[in-house]
C-alpha cells in the first residue's frame, strides 16, 4: 500500500507551520554565520531560552495527528490507537536535538535518511496500519524540517538555491499527488483477500495416480507431492579468456519454480506429464500465501471456446471463478504491475486459433508490461520464436534426473503409507532399463509407483503394458476393492468402458482439441452405444456419460458443461486404441509429421496386430523422406512386440542415413528416438570432430545409463569440444559413478573441469591433477584449495561465490597464471594475489590491490569504473597487452586515458549497457597508438558509422551478427584490415562468404559450428 494514500493527507499550508514552532528563530546578526549550525541548537525545545516543553511539542503532535485522521476516507488506523501514535511521533520530534549533525548534513541526508534515524526503536503494540501511518507522517514532516532549513538566512548560498529549488518541485509533486491520487476502494483489497485465499485453497491440492487405492484419498496436498523440477535453456554466453571468442553456447539449468525470479516473462516447454500444470499450482498458490503478487491460472483449453479470448476483467469469468470482482480491479492489479499471470497450454490449442492466441498474449503483454507472465506448451507445439517478439525467455522442463525420481518415489510412498516397498521400486529403477526409461516425469513415476504397490512388486516391462495395467487399475480395481459396488446403478466392465472412452479419446483427437462440451461427448456415445449393447441397456448416452465422469477416474469437468482426459497421454493412447479398431492406418500416416499425433502413431504400433504393425511401419516410411517420420518409425520399433525381420531392417536403414549427427540440430532429432539411438551410434573411429560431438552431444540428451557405454568410448578423444561435452554430461547422472566411470579417463588437456555443486566439488580431487577448473558456489578461499591440486592449477575460474573474502591462501597456488573471480562480491583486497605471476585476470566486481598484480597481461573487466577516466580506476604501470571492458564497464570514463597503456595490443567490447559508444569514446580509441586488434559485438556497430579512421586496426573479430546488419561503413573505418573473423549469433547459420564483400582486401573467416549448423536432410533447425 503507497504510504501516501494511507491518511497522511497533510497540505504543506497545514504542516508547515507546525514544523516552524519546532525551531528558534534567527536572531539579530545570525545572517554573519558562514557555516552550518548543529541542530542541538536550533531547535526550540533544548537550551537556556527554550521556548517549546517537550508537553508543547507533544500537543503539536497531536495536532498533526488529528488533522490526518479527520481527512475524508477511511480512517488510517483504529481509534484507540491514536494516544501511542502520538505519543511516538513526539519521541521522533524531540529526537531531533539529539542528532549529531548540522543543518546541511541533514538536507543532504535527504528526507528518507533523516526519517530512519529519528525513528528509534519500534513502538510496542501497534498495529500495522498505525506503524505504517506514523512512518509516514514522520517522513512527511522531515521534508518539511529540510525545506525549512534550507529557507534559513544561515545556510551556504549555493547550497540554498540547489536544495530549496528541490524541496520545493518535491513538495509540490508529493502536494499534487496526494490532491489527484485517489485512496485504494476498501472493496478492491476485501476481495483480493477472498481471492487469494480461494487461489491458494483451490490449486493446493493435486492428484498423483495411484494413490486413490484403496482407503487413501484421492487428493494431495501440493507440499506433499510437489517436486521442484529442473528448467533449462539455450543461451550464448561471453567466454572468459578465451582470445578471439566472445560468445558460446551453454545450457544455463536453474529450478523451475524459480524461473520468473530471472525473468519477467517465461515461454515454458514441457513433455506430456513433465509436471507443466503442477508448477502453475505451486507457483499461483505460493504467490497467493505469500501475497507477492495477484495470480490468473488460465488454462487455454477453457478460454478458447469462446469466441474472443477474455480481456482482464473476463478472467475470472472465463475460468469459472465463484467470486465476483469489483469493476475495474484486475485492470487495476495489472496496470501496478502486480499480476503473476500463467497461461497453460499452448499445445491444448487448435492450430486454426494459436495466431489469435499469440495476438491476444502480445497485445496483453504490451498493454501491461509491468507483470510476470508465464505460458506453458508441448516442446514442439510453437516454434523458437513465437513469443520472442515481447521478450520471453525460452526454458525447457527437464527430464527428471535420477535423483529427482528417487526423491519422488520416497514422497510418494510416504504419502501413500507404502514405505515397505520404496527400496524394492529403487531398486528395479537402477536396475531396469524399460522401466527407468519410462519415469521421466511426475505422470509416469506416479504410475510407476501405485502399480508396484498394488502388484506386490511386479511391474510391466513395455510401455504399453504399463498403460494397460494402469487403466486396469482406474477403470476396474478401484471401485471393486473399495466395495462401491454400483451407486449409481451402472456397472460397466474394464473393456466396455475403454470401448466409450476411446470414441471420446478419438473425436477430440480427430477435432485437434483436449477438451470437449457435453453436447458433442453424449453425441459420440449415442454413436458408440448401439454396438456395445451390454452398456446401452444400463441406460442412455447421458447416464452413461455421467458413469464415465463420476467412477471412471480417466475424465474431468474443468468448467460446467466442459470435459476432458485427467491426462493428454490417456487421451493419446486411448485416440490410437480407436484408430486401430476402425482401421484408420491411413488417417495415422496422413498425421505423422504433426507433433502432436506423434504419440497417437506410437501407440497405434503398439495396439496394431503384426500385419497392421508392419503395413503401418512401411506407410510411414513411404510417406516422408524427412527424418522426423524416419525417426519416428525408429522410435515406434521401442512399441513394436512382433515385427518381421524385414521391416525392422527397413526401419532402422533409413534411420542410419542420419547417423552420425553433424550438427546439435540432428542430435536433437536422433535424441528424441529414446535409447533404442544409442545402439546405432558409430565411433569414434572414422569419424570427423563435428560428428564426434554429435554422437556425444546425442548420447547426452538421451541420458539414461545405457549412454554411458557411448561416452565412455569418446574420453580421451583428441577435439576438446567433445571432452567438453562428456563434461557437461555430468549432471544427468550419478556424480559418483559417473566420475569413477566416465571423467577419470577423460583427457584433461585444454578443457575446464567444472564443479557445480558440493557433491561434484568434492569429486574434483579424486581426480588428480587437473589444470583448468571452474567451480560454482560458496567456499572460502581455504575451502577451494582442498578441492584443486596446488601443484599444478593453471587456470581457475570461481563464479558464484558470495563467501570468497580473503584471497591470502591463493598464494600457494605458485603454477597460477589465469584468474577469473565473477560474481564474487565479498573480495576484500587483490594485493594478496601479489606473489603470483598472474598473466590473465577477470573481475566483475571493484576490489583494491589490483595495482600491485604488475605481471598481469590481459584483463577483463566486468564492472563500473569511477571516475572520468580509465586511468583513475585502472593502474597505468601494468604493461598490459589486452583488455575486455563489460557490462557498463566504461559508462562514466569512456576510453579517455585509453593512451596510457602504450603496450595495449588488443581491445575487446563485451555488453556496455548503453546500446552504442560515444562519440568522444570513439576519438580516443583512433588515438592510441599500438592498437592492433578489436573486437565488436553485433550491437555496437552502428557505433562506428560516423567513427573516425581507425588505420591502426589489422585483425577484426565480429560476434552475434545476424545477418542483416549494415557493415558497409565498417570499410571505411578499418582502412587497414587484414583479418576479420565473423560468429553468428548462437543457432544462427551464415554463409561462408558473408563480409566478403565489406573486406575485400581482407581473409574473411565465417566461423560456423556445431552448434549453429543447419540440419540436414528437413531435421528441425536450431
Amino acid at each position: 500500500m503507497d504510504p501516501t494514500l494511507l491518511g497522511t493527507r497533510l497540505a504543506s499550508a497545514a504542516i508547515a507551520p507546525a514544523v516552524r514552532k519546532l525551531f528558534v528563530r534567527d536572531g539579530p546578526g545570525a545572517g554573519l554565520v558562514d557555516r552550518p549550525v548543529r541542530l542541538s541548537a536550533l531547535v526550540s525545545f533544548r537550551g537556556e531560552k527554550r521556548t517549546l516543553t517537550e508537553t508543547d511539542v507533544r500537543k503539536l503532535a497531536g495536532q498533526l495527528i488529528r488533522k490526518a485522521a479527520a481527512t475524508p476516507g477511511e480512517r488510517p488506523f483504529p481509534p484507540d490507537e491514536e494516544t501511542p501514535v502520538t505519543d511516538a511521533l513526539a519521541r521522533r520530534l524531540l529526537a531531533l536535538g539529539d542528532l549529531d549533525m548540522d543543518d546541511v548534513q541533514a538536507v543532504r541526508l535527504g528526507r528518507r535518511a533523516l526519517a530512519e534515524k529519528l525513528k528509534g526503536p519500534a513502538p510496542d503494540g501497534l498495529s500495522a496500519d498505525a506503524t505504517l501511518f506514523l512512518d509516514t507522517v514522520t517522513e512527511w514532516a522531515c521534508v518539511h524540517i529540510l525545506h525549512f532549513f534550507t529557507q534559513r538566512s544561515t545556510f551556504v548560498a549555493r547550497t540554498l538555491v540547489e536544495q530549496s529549488r528541490a524541496q520545493a518541485e518535491l513538495i509540490a509533486k508529493v502536494d499534487e499527488l496526494i490532491t489527484r491520487t485517489p485512496r485504494p476502494d476498501a472493496r478492491d483489497a476485501a476481495f483480493e483477500r477472498r481471492y487469494l485465499d480461494h487461489i491458494a485453497d483451490k490449486h493446493n491440492r493435486i492428484t498423483i495416480y495411484g494413490i486413490d487405492l484403496r482407503e487413501s484419498t484421492d487428493r494431495w496436498p501440493l507440499e506433499v507431492a510437489y517436486l521442484s523440477l529442473e528448467a533449462t535453456a539455450a543461451e550464448s554466453r561471453p567466454v572468459e579468456g578465451v582470445h578471439g571468442v566472445t560468445d558460446a553456447p551453454v545450457t544455463v539449468q536453474l529450478p523451475a519454480d524459480a524461473a520468473l525470479g530471472d525473468h519477467p516473462r517465461v515461454l515454458l516447454r514441457g513433455d506430456a506429464g513433465s509436471g507443466k500444470t503442477t508448477l502453475v499450482q505451486w507457483l499461483a498458490v505460493t504467490a497467493a500465501r505469500d501475497a507477492t503478487r495477484v495470480p490468473f491460472v488460465l488454462p487455454l483449453r477453457t478460454l478458447t471456446r469462446a469466441a474472443a479470448l477474455p480481456a482482464p476483467g473476463g478472467f475470472l469469468d472465463a475460468v469459472g471463478c465463484p467470486l465476483t470482482a469489483p469493476d475495474g480491479w484486475a485492470e487495476q492489479v495489472l496496470g501496478t504491475g502486480r499480476g503473476l499471470v500463467m497461461v497453460d497450454g499452448i499445445d491444448e490449442v487448435p492450430t486454426g486459433d494459436r495466431a489469435r492466441t499469440r495476438d491476444w498474449l502480445l497485445d496483453l503483454t504490451h498493454a501491461y508490461p509491468g507483470n510476470q507472465w508465464l505460458v506453458t506448451s508441448r516442446p514442439t507445439a510453437v516454434r523458437p520464436t513465437w513469443l520472442a517478439d515481447r521478450d520471453f525467455r525460452e526454458l525447457t522442463l527437464a527430464p527428471m534426473t535420477r535423483s529427482g525420481v528417487a526423491t519422488f518415489v520416497h514422497r510418494w510412498h510416504t504419502a501413500a503409507g507404502a514405505e515397505p516397498y520404496e527400496e524394492q521400486l529403487r531398486t528395479a529403477l537402477r536396475g531396469k532399463r524399460d522401466l527407468a526409461r519410462m519415469a521421466t516425469n511426475p505422470l509416469m513415476c506416479g504410475l510407476i509407483c501405485a502399480l508396484h504397490r498394488e502388484r506386490r512388486g511386479f511391474l510391466p516391462q513395455s510401455r504399453k503394458s504399463l498403460y494397460d495395467a494402469a487403466l486396469t487399475m482406474l477403470l476396474s480395481r478401484r471401485d471393486r476393492e473399495r466395495g462401491m459396488g454400483a451407486p449409481d446403478g451402472i456397472e460397466l466392465g474394464e473393456e466396455v468402458q475403454l470401448e466409450l472412452l476411446q470414441s471420446l479419446a478419438y473425436g477430440l483427437i480427430l477435432s485437434g482439441r483436449t477438451e470437449m462440451d457435453h453436447d458433442t461427448a453424449l453425441l459420440l456415445l449415442e454413436r458408440a452405444l448401439p454396438d456395445i449393447a451390454s452398456a446401452a441397456a444400463q441406460g442412455d448416452a447421458a447416464a452413461v456419460f455421467r458413469h464415465l465422469l463420476l467412477r471412471s477416474g480417466l475424465l474431468r469437468e474443468p468448467a460446467p458443461g466442459v470435459v476432458h482426459f485427467v491426462h493428454r497421454t490417456f487421451q493419446d493412447y486411448l485416440g490410437a486404441r480407436a484408430a486401430v479398431a476402425d482401421g484408420h492406418l491411413d488417417v495415422l500416416v496422413s498425421h505423422a509429421g504433426d507433433p502432436q499425433w506423434e504419440d497417437v502413431v506410437r501407440m497405434s504400433v503398439a495396439h496394431a496386430r503384426p500385419r497392421e504393425r508392419e503395413s503401418l511401419l512401411r506407410k510411414l516410411l513411404a510417406t516422408d523422406p524427412g527424418p522426423r517420420v524416419s525417426l519416428l518409425a525408429l522410435a515406434c520399433l521401442d512399441d513394436a512386440t512382433s515385427l518381421s525381420s524385414t521391416v525392422r531392417a527397413e526401419v532402422e536403414t533409413r534411420a542410419s542415413a542420419l547417423i552420425p549427427p553433424r550438427s546439435a540440430a540432428e542430435s536433437r532429432a536422433l535424441a528424441e528416438a529414446g535409447p533404442l539411438v544409442l545402439e546405432l551410434l558409430p565411433g569414434p573411429e572414422g569419424l570427423t570432430d563435428d560428428e564426434a560431438l554429435g554422437v556425444v552431444h546425442t548420447a547426452h540428451l538421451v541420458g539414461t545409463d545405457a549412454a554411458l557405454p557411448v561416452l565412455r568410448r569418446y574420453r580421451t578423444h583428441p577435439s576438446s569440444s567433445v571432452r567438453v561435452q562428456i563434461l557437461n554430461a555430468w549432471d544427468n547422472f550419478d556424480t559418483d559413478e559417473y566420475v569413477d566411470e566416465i571423467l577419470s579417463g577423460v583427457f584433461p588437456r585444454d578443457i575446464y573441469f567444472t564443479a557445480q555443486s558440493r557433491t561434484q566439488g568434492r569429486a574434483l580431487r579424486r581426480l588428480g591433477a587437473l589444470p583448468l577448473v571452474t567451480i560454482f558456489g560458496g567456499y572460502t578461499a581455504e575451502e577451494l584449495l582442498t578441492l584443486v591440486a596446488p601443484d599444478t592449477l593453471e587456470r581457475l575460474h570461481v563464479l558464484d561465490n558470495p563467501q570468497l573474502t580473503d584471497l591470502a591462501p591463493f598464494a600457494s597456488l605458485r603454477y597460477l597464471k589465469d584468474l577469473g573471480l565473477s560474481s564474487c562480491p565479498a573480495l576484500r583486497d587483490l594485493a594478496a594475489l601479489a606473489p603470483l605471476e598472474l598473466t590473465s585476470l577477470s573481475l566483475d566486481t571493484a576490489a583494491p590491490g589490483l595495482e600491485n598484480l604488475t605481471s598481469l597481461r590481459t584483463l577483463h573487466i566486468g564492472y563500473q569504473l569511477e571516475g572520468r577516466t580509465l586511468n583513475e580506476s585502472l593502474p597505468t604501470h601494468i604493461p598490459l597487452e589486452s583488455l575486455n571492458l563489460r557490462q557498463r564497464t566504461i559508462v562514466n570514463t569512456g576510453l579517455r586515458g585509453l593512451e596510457r597503456w602504450q603496450t595495449l595490443k588488443r581491445l575487446s567490447f563485451g555488453f556496455l549497457g548503453e546500446g552504442e559508444l560515444a562519440p568522444d569514446t570513439l576519438q580516443d580509441l583512433a588515438a592510441h597508438p599500438s592498437l592492433e586488434e578489436l573486437s565488436l559485438h553485433e550491437w555496437l556497430l552502428p557505433s562506428f558509422a560516423n567513427s573516425p579512421q581507425l588505420p591502426g586496426i589489422q585483425t577484426l573479430h565480429l560476434s552475434g551478427l545476424r545477418g542483416t546488419e549494415d557493415l558497409s561503413h565498417l570499410s571505411r573505418v578499418f582502412l587497414n584490415v587484414r583479418t576479420v573473423t565473423v560468429s553468428p549469433v548462437f543457432g544462427l547459420w551464415l554463409p561462408a562468404d558473408h563480409c566478403a564483400g565489406t573486406f575485400p582486401d581482407a581473409d574473411v573467416e565465417v566461423r560456423q559450428s556445431f552448434w549453429n549448423a543447419p540440419a540436414k536432410r528437413g531435421c528441425p533447425g536450431p
